[in-house]
């Protein structure tokens, strides 16, 4: 089976929300709504990740940013354009005939 992948930024700000009293409880409550809006659309939760950027600092300097994300994956469709290995050909099963009886 074939996946695709889909990697999103980790949420960063969290919602405001009458059940949700502490901050830990805000971003527990806006992560489980951005896998579940992912879950929605056909996306299943892997895992989260910090992987690391180069980014500009300044003119001429350069600074490594981590950055974290969510990654996603769901089945892909079946491309055509796959080469399928060939399968064998089956034997056929014998045919048998019966004649039908003379109304007369």
């Amino acid at each position: 089976m074939r996946f695709e992948y889909s990697v999103i930024p980790a949420p960063t700000r969290t919602e405001k929300s009458r059940e949700a009293k502490t901050p830990t409880d805000r971003f527990a409550l806006t992560l489980t709504a951005e896998l579940n809006r992912m879950a929605d659309e056909g996306w299943e939760y892997l895992r989260a990740d910090v992987l690391p950027s180069e980014e500009r600092s300044g003119l001429t300097g350069r600074a490594t940013v981590y950055h974290n994300v969510l990654v996603f994956r769901r089945p892909q469709a079946a491309d055509p354009e796959v080469k399928r290995l060939p399968q064998p050909e089956a034997t056929p099963a014998p045919v048998t005939t019966a004649t039908a009886p003379d109304p007369a």
